[in-house]
């Protein structure tokens, strides 16, 4: 019994074994993230895979820290590694201290880091989502020419909603040129006036489907005014179009499907519809019957003349109070008409126009005494202030023997403005003398 070794032993030794072999210490793996798993203590669980193999594996919180992604499930990714046993369940795997993302897991971050920056400029919001008619008369189609893609949509929509005119704009969906080719074909399509479009593909990989990532993509169908459906790959595949286009369809079927209403479906609404209006309308028809028949039954409908009788009657009044109001308003009027006739009665008037003459005559007389005694009063005023100024005129006084003086052409009157020599004019009441001044001799010398 001393030959045979317990389970643990046996494990201890091979993980010896493992700890102990240079080669095992820090291994290069290339491979694919499954069943992956973020613990609550922060340390990451999860399983390396190929084609062929699986590998258990576990990176510790420190080491998880310094990750510059957020791993998960389906990232190829390149690890530096340990290999050694877990004793526990007697399994080796490996203990991972550094991880990067390989190839396509470069994309899948890229696809990451552009999403959230599209997202926080709010190209993604539902506020500027714009609602699918749902009674389309024109739907364009961009996707390839020819695919299965083309083919689904066109078959869907003649089944579902034949109605509809479908502009297929040939697009390509795959390739350098593709990015450019999406983006013209949109702008073309919102021009057409159609009531939604269509972008779609078939499924690929995120290669193929990548054209459907590119920001230029995502801000063209942002602009668009037209309503548009993303159909990009399968019901697994998501493309940054997808978040940004006005609604996501799992596969170009299902997109044709969003678009149109179903034929079918809109044939039982019809029945239905008519058959709740016909049973409405019957039952108005009924009510109103019934009420039809509670009028009919009415005592004054089965004796029609009751309901006339005190309307003649009525009116018969009614015509008598206005023939006398007629008669009262002619009346009046007759008597304002004779007040007037003898107003103006033509002996009436010729008696008042003599007399208007008269006192035209009396007021003549009046008038022109008036004018002749104010004009004999203003003669004899005006007589009086000629002879007051007759009497203070310098010509009356030079009549007495008195001369004016001018010196430099004004008045001298005093003794005090005169000086020897001076030349002096004396006006008389026949002529003027130019003299000069001998002596001046003042009354206070």
């Amino acid at each position: 019994m001393t030959d045979y070794l317990t389970v643990s032993t046996l494990t201890k030794y091979i993980k010896y074994k493992f700890d102990q072999d240079p080669h095992l210490q820090s291994v290069l793996i290339k491979g694919e993230l499954s069943n992956f798993k973020k613990h609550s203590s922060g340390h990451l669980y999860f399983n390396v895979k190929d084609k062929e193999s699986v590998i258990s594996a576990m990176m510790f919180k420190g080491s998880a820290s310094k990750l510059n992604f957020e791993p998960k499930e389906g990232d190829e990714v390149l690890l530096e590694a340990r290999v050694s046993v877990y004793e526990r369940r007697g399994n080796y795997q490996i203990y991972v201290n550094k991880m990067q993302l390989d190839g396509i897991g470069n994309l899948y971050q890229k696809l990451e880091e552009l999403k959230k920056k599209l997202s926080k400029e709010g190209y993604f919001d539902n506020s500027n989502k714009k609602p699918i008619p749902r009674f389309p008369k024109r739907i364009a189609v961009l996707t390839a020419s020819t695919g299965a893609a083309i083919r689904d949509i066109h078959s869907t929509i003649n089944s579902r909603y034949p109605l509809v005119e479908q502009v297929q704009i040939s697009t390509l969906v795959q390739g350098k040129q593709a990015k450019d080719d999406i983006i013209e074909k949109i702008k073309y399509a919102d021009q057409l006036d159609v009531d939604t479009i269509i972008v779609g593909r078939g499924g690929g990989s995120i290669e193929d489907l990548w054209n459907f990532n590119e920001e230029e993509v995502v801000k063209a169908i942002f602009e668009c005014q037209t309503p548009i459906i993303s159909a990009v790959g399968h019901e697994t595949d998501f493309t940054l179009s997808d978040f940004v286009a006005d609604v996501r369809a799992a596969t170009p079927t299902q997109a044709a499907v969003m678009a149109t209403p179903d034929q079918y479906e809109l044939l039982q609404q019809i029945k239905q519809y008519q058959f709740t209006l016909t049973r409405h309308i019957k039952q108005y028809v009924e009510q109103h019957k019934k009420h039809l028949e509670h009028l009919a039954s009415y005592y004054k409908f089965k004796q029609p003349s009751l309901l006339y009788d005190q309307q003649i009657q009525r009116r018969d009044d009614l015509e008598k109070q206005l023939n006398q109001k007629l008669a009262s308003k002619l009346e009046q009027q007759q008597h304002q008409l004779n007040i007037l006739k003898q107003r103006f009665n033509p002996k009436h008037l010729e008696t008042s126009i003599v007399r208007n003459q008269q006192q035209n005559g009396q007021l003549k007389s009046r008038l022109t005494q008036k004018i002749n005694n104010d004009l004999s009063q203003y003669k004899n005023a005006l007589k009086s202030k000629i002879e007051q100024l007759n009497q203070l005129s310098p010509t009356n006084t030079m009549l007495r023997g008195y001369a004016i003086v001018n010196k430099d052409d004004d008045v001298v009157t005093s003794t005090k403005d005169m000086s020897e020599n001076d030349e002096i004019v004396l006006t008389m009441k026949d002529g003027q003398i130019d003299a000069i001044v001998k002596k001046v001799r003042c009354n206070d010398e």
